[in-house]
């Protein structure tokens, strides 16, 4: 089992994750994060570190495009025991990501509400989230990936356990997980979309 050493957090659903972050940091994880979530870590006293430091890249085009970036995918995907990846890693100056930390935007929650347009509906919907949370859990051989807070107390627990590491049965069950959660999401937006009548909605016009 291979400590966690790095860790990108990006959550739309922020309970829990301050104390979850600072717990990480107790235990050496360096935190990587993106706008909302940085600030509330931040004000938790937690060190973070900005995708853009990561990257190289700004957060751009209104927050469309964060994390959608090989030294963040190349992080999360690489096969560890494989040479050439890890070489291709060390060449483009690509850190490791051991675990990743996501929840989506509220699109159910949007489309819910009174008079929500086609446009509100499309801007939460969310692009990063998924590919974040997919990367991580085709890859849990090696990554740790959490898509619920409820699952927070569990990795820490196990990594308390097991020097700073989780045990790969415990990311298989998490993966699945992810799985289950990116299918719903796109099942209800599927359902939504279903229900535009692109003849009379002035998205359309």
């Amino acid at each position: 089992m291979a400590k966690i050493k790095r860790a990108i957090i990006s959550v739309t659903d922020k309970s829990g994750v301050q104390e979850f972050a600072k717990a990480l940091q107790d235990m050496g994880v360096e935190i990587v994060s993106t706008g909302g979530t940085a600030r509330v870590i931040r004000e938790a006293g937690v060190d973070v570190k900005d995708v853009s430091e990561l990257t190289g890249f700004p957060e751009m085009m209104d927050g469309r495009v964060k994390t959608l970036h090989p030294k963040v995918h190349g992080g999360i995907l690489a096969i560890r025991d494989n040479p050439e990846h890890m070489a291709q890693m060390k060449e483009n100056g690509i850190p490791e990501i051991d675990l990743v930390v996501v929840n989506l935007y509220a699109f159910e929650k949007t489309v819910a509400k009174d008079g929500v347009t086609l446009a509100e509906a499309i801007e939460n919907i969310d692009i990063g989230g998924p590919t974040l949370l997919r990367s991580s859990a085709k890859n849990f051989k090696y990554v740790t990936v959490v898509v619920d807070p409820a699952d927070y107390s569990k990795v820490l627990e196990e990594m308390k356990e097991n020097d700073g590491a989780t045990t790969l049965k415990t990311r298989f069950e998490l993966a699945k997980k992810v799985f289950a959660t990116t299918s719903a999401y796109d099942t209800a937006i599927t359902k939504y979309l279903n229900t535009i009548d692109t003849d009379s909605d002035p998205y359309f016009s």
